[in-house]
């Protein structure tokens, strides 16, 4: 078996000859990308899937309505609590 040498020794030896030709043709040319349609749409999917899972699953202006009605003596009467345990009965399954 024998090993040949396949570049030289020093890894930085054609470093500054390969970096100048490309990054002339790059400013001649220009970058350019091009997305299509059901990629874009994947983005927004991805977008809108990633907004919901950050945001909370509390709505704090409902709770804070629900705490204020709670506070208050009148609102809570028979028709309320009927309405409740009618609500838990139906939730329950039982009748």
């Amino acid at each position: 078996m024998s090993i040949e040498r396949l570049g030289p020794v020093d890894p930085l030896h054609n470093y500054g000859k390969t970096g100048q030709t490309g990054s002339n043709q790059r400013q001649q040319n220009g970058d350019s990308i091009s997305v299509s349609e059901e990629a874009r749409l994947k983005g927004e999917l991805y977008n809108a899937t990633e907004t919901v899972r950050s945001t909370s699953d509390v709505r704090a202006d409902r709770v804070e309505e629900v705490k204020n009605k709670l506070e208050d003596p009148n609102y809570i009467n028979d028709v309320v609590l009927n309405t409740v345990a009618e609500r838990i009965i139906d939730l329950f399954g039982t009748e």
